[in-house]
């Protein structure tokens, strides 16, 4: 267990499937040692209600504004300048969620590749640090990306499920690393569970993603199946394990590093 306080930087907090209990979320969010929360913007709108939300509770949220590689298709001239307009509001401190999705390609992929670029090159005209997605886009991802991250403030690849190849590359390259629930899983998460002993200290984050990515080796899951910013906790102690670090130090490290991506204060 850990006593020290936690960020959860990846949160959709914003998702229709907070509507009726959002507050209480929140509350248990609190009781399990969660203090600060960063609400994920993956559309326009989503991004605008996760800014309205964090400057609700300028205590505890904050919020990213970007358009998720699965709307990237609805990326437009009004969509750009929502964003840059939310990448001026105190209440957000980074840009995205964006990147690239081949696994989905719920959006044409020269769709997203484009959305990606704009992103990041906001980012660095704004200089907000990048909230990143990749699956099995490795490639693009990593072009896309060579030409933006040295200009940006920073950037996290969310949710890791990469090879070693690409944890290598985005190390060489400052990133940080977020850490989800995909960790608990002994079947589609076993590469990671590999490889999270080779992520720098100094560069590891941990997040929910909720509310999808509920840890499957949770003793009493809820009988919704929904995850949930209280669950950090769990992530924290599996990571701790596999690294061979006490859930406490780890805490620390983390907050240490959420602070200092995202400018929480």
């Amino acid at each position: 267990m850990q006593n020290n306080p936690l960020v959860d930087i990846g949160v959709n907090l914003t998702h229709s499937r907070f509507d009726a209990d959002r507050a209480a979320v929140m509350e248990r969010a609190a009781a399990a040692g969660v203090e600060r929360m960063v609400i994920t913007g993956v559309s326009p709108q989503e991004s605008i209600e996760a800014a309205a939300l964090a400057n609700r509770h300028p205590d505890t949220l904050r919020s990213t504004a970007g358009v998720h590689p699965h709307h990237a298709s609805e990326w437009t001239d009004a969509s750009a300048q929502t964003i840059a307009s939310l990448l001026t509001d105190p209440a957000v401190c980074a840009v995205g969620e964006t990147g690239l999705d081949y696994n989905r390609d719920f959006s044409p992929r020269c769709d997203q590749r484009a959305a990606f670029a704009a992103q990041l090159a906001l980012g660095v005209t704004h200089q907000q640090p990048a909230f990143c997605h990749q699956r099995d886009a490795q490639e693009d991802f990593l072009a896309i990306l060579q030409d933006y991250y040295a200009a940006l403030p920073g950037a996290v690849l969310h949710c890791f499920t990469g090879g070693q190849d690409l944890l290598e590359r985005c190390i060489e390259w400052d990133l940080y690393i977020g850490i989800t629930g995909w960790i608990c899983d002994e079947r589609r998460g076993a590469q990671l569970r590999e490889l999270v002993g080779l992520i720098p200290s100094p560069r590891l984050l941990i997040e929910t993603d909720a509310p999808f990515l509920l840890p499957r080796d949770l003793d009493q899951p809820p009988a919704n199946r929904r995850n949930e910013p209280a669950l950090l906790g769990h992530i924290l102690n599996r990571v701790a394990a596999l690294r061979g670090e006490s859930p406490d130090d780890l805490a620390a490290t983390t907050y240490a590093n959420s602070q200092r991506l995202f400018g929480l204060s």
